[in-house]
């Protein structure tokens, strides 16, 4: 017989609390999660997340990157979502911010910031790239044909509020 051994300990997650802002998700964040779901920009997110004391809109554990999507409420604590950034970013993530009025009226403009910011996350884990990667720039910021559809001439990108 071995030495018994002590069971790790775990610290407990709020899962209820997850999944209930899973179930009562925006229509903002609904309309997103459309296009992170199944890792369709290259990366897996998941939703509602907790990372310490909060809960992350969407979070890609293996590129540390956070997205949130910030109401009206939002506006009102200000103070406190920058003591939340700060928190985070010290726990080595990296937040990008996008208003609920982005998401709803420029979707393809805050999926293509997404997948930019997914794509340098990328590059800075990997300093040596692949042939494939090397390749033509813009090429690597090519969309999957489900989010081309729709896109025209003129679209801008978010304004993303950085604190």
């Amino acid at each position: 017989m071995g030495i018994p051994r002590a069971m790790p300990s775990f610290k407990p997650r709020n899962t209820e609390r997850a999944r209930k802002l899973r179930r009562e998700a925006t229509p903002a964040e609904r309309r997103l999660w459309a296009y992170l779901a199944k890792s369709q920009l290259g990366a897996k997110f998941s939703r509602q997340m907790p990372i310490g004391p909060y809960f992350a809109d969407f979070l890609c554990r293996e590129l540390m990157l956070i997205v949130e999507i910030d109401g009206f409420s939002h506006e009102m604590r200000q103070e406190a979502d920058a003591v939340r950034t700060r928190a985070i970013e010290a726990a080595g993530y990296r937040l990008i911010r996008f208003t609920n009025a982005d998401v709803l009226g420029n979707a393809e403009g805050v999926v293509r910031a997404i997948q930019a910011a997914v794509l340098a996350a990328r590059s800075q884990a990997h300093p040596n790239p692949s042939r494939k990667r090397e390749g033509d720039a813009n090429a690597a910021l090519e969309l999957p044909s489900r989010l081309r559809e729709g896109l025209g001439v003129g679209l801008t990108p978010p304004l993303s509020r950085q604190p």
